[in-house]
């Protein structure tokens, strides 16, 4: 499967985005798909993640509340709304996939098989 990450821009504090994580090559029915993100200096951070059926969602502590994953096998894509964004939100976002059928999501970007190019978002105060 290829991913392809995009909806990242500058954005205020308090401001609002949504990514879309689009694939191609194969069905993401059949994938489990996270965001992960990388701020400057940092190491890259799990920040949501789906089941292939969409039936299980996680979220970071550091977003839940604010950013919500979700996703259509139909558009073979997964987006990251986020909202009440800050500063440290600054990062590049990266989507990831997973085959799994089994329903279950992952937390660590080694569970991950299948990356895309990050987007990037800039929240600014």
């Amino acid at each position: 499967v290829q991913l392809q990450a995009s909806g990242g821009g500058l954005v205020q504090l308090g401001g609002s985005l949504r990514l879309s994580c689009a694939a191609s090559e194969d069905s993401l029915a059949r994938y489990s798909v996270g965001w992960f993100r990388q701020a400057p200096g940092k190491e890259r951070e799990f920040v949501a993640a789906i089941s292939n059926g969409g039936s299980t969602t996680a979220a970071a502590d550091s977003v839940k509340g604010r950013f919500t994953i979700s996703g259509d096998n139909a558009k073979n894509t997964v987006w990251l709304q986020m909202i009440s964004l800050k500063p440290d939100d600054t990062a590049d976002y990266y989507c990831a996939a997973r085959w799994d059928v089994g329903g279950g999501v992952a937390y660590t970007e080694h569970d991950y098989r299948y990356w895309g190019r990050g987007t990037l978002v800039t929240v600014s105060s």
